[in-house]
């Protein structure tokens, strides 16, 4: 089965995991899938992620989740670039999420970086998602 929009899809199987109160969850693997999942790690929405092989040449993405006193730390994850409707942003254009609460994944020339990396590299790109 092929999906238009991969990156979507992890993000909704991490949103239903997390309200369906799992504690992992997983997703087909793909380069920017990890890198996003490398960027929610470093700023400490989900415990940690790796790459399991379910047969040669398929390999999966199983993402540990993580919760604060029996809550999920995140509380709304979503996509914003689209297939149909791409995104891109400017880093001084870049809104804040949630007054700086939350955070944007966005894809830029040095990677895939929080939006509070790209404003310290003083580079903009697509803004993928928006997590808080």
């Amino acid at each position: 089965m092929s999906l238009s929009d991969p990156l979507g899809d992890m993000l909704t199987r991490i949103r239903n995991a997390q309200r369906a109160r799992h504690v992992s969850c997983v997703s087909p693997a793909s380069k920017l899938r990890s890198n996003v999942l490398d960027a929610l790690q470093r700023e400490g929405y989900i415990r940690g992620y790796s790459h399991e092989e379910i047969r040669k040449g398929i390999t999966q993405l199983h993402i540990e989740l993580k919760y604060s006193e029996g809550e999920p730390v995140i509380k709304e994850i979503h996509r914003v670039s689209r297939p149909g409707r791409r995104v891109y942003s400017k880093i001084k254009e870049l809104p804040r999420v949630r007054a700086g609460l939350g955070v944007s994944i966005l894809s830029t020339p040095r990677g895939v970086l929080s939006d509070v990396e790209a404003r310290a590299a003083n580079v903009g790109g697509e803004v993928l998602c928006r997590v808080f």
